[in-house]
């Protein structure tokens, strides 16, 4: 039964981790830009990481939501993919909040188009199970199938 049980979420936990590593990385480049800093003087620099540290941090836990229920509802792979896309999409986000906060936009908004995606894959599989429950219906192997060629569409700009 525990292999059942990884085999249906090794690739979130995967995810996970690795957005787990990627918030430690967040947080040493703040703490090495604030221990470069007198504690009267605020670099302009130390403003901005901070700043994208914060909004990365606002919408984590919102990302694990749906990264997880769109996996565990619905479909595992397309999932994971979508959670990498955001991960890349996040560490975009942040380096480009590094320089100019105008080269942080595309890394906004292509973020949200995922956070959009897997929340789509949560409300479709979530009703997939109520039909099947209420109403005796499964289309839980065409909705994979669509959601599969779907997830590959994200990498469009």
């Amino acid at each position: 039964m525990y292999a059942d049980v990884m085999e249906n979420i090794f690739l979130l936990v995967l995810v996970t981790l690795l957005s787990v590593v990627q918030n430690v990385f967040f947080a040493l480049k703040v703490e090495k830009e604030c221990i470069g800093l007198n504690s009267k003087q605020h670099s302009t620099a130390f403003e901005r990481l901070s700043c994208a540290n914060r909004n990365c941090m606002d919408t984590y836990p919102t990302f694990l939501a749906v990264l997880w229920c769109a996996g565990i509802c619905l479909s595992q792979a397309p999932a994971a993919f979508a959670g990498i896309l955001y991960l890349v999409v996040r560490q975009k986000y942040f380096v480009g909040y590094m320089g100019q906060t105008c080269q942080s936009i595309p890394g906004f908004l292509f973020g949200k188009r995922i956070l959009f995606f897997l929340s789509l894959m949560c409300i479709v599989g979530i009703i997939n199970y109520l039909m099947l429950t209420y109403g005796g219906s499964d289309y839980k192997e065409y909705i994979q199938t669509i959601t599969k060629a779907a997830s590959t569409l994200l990498l469009l700009p």
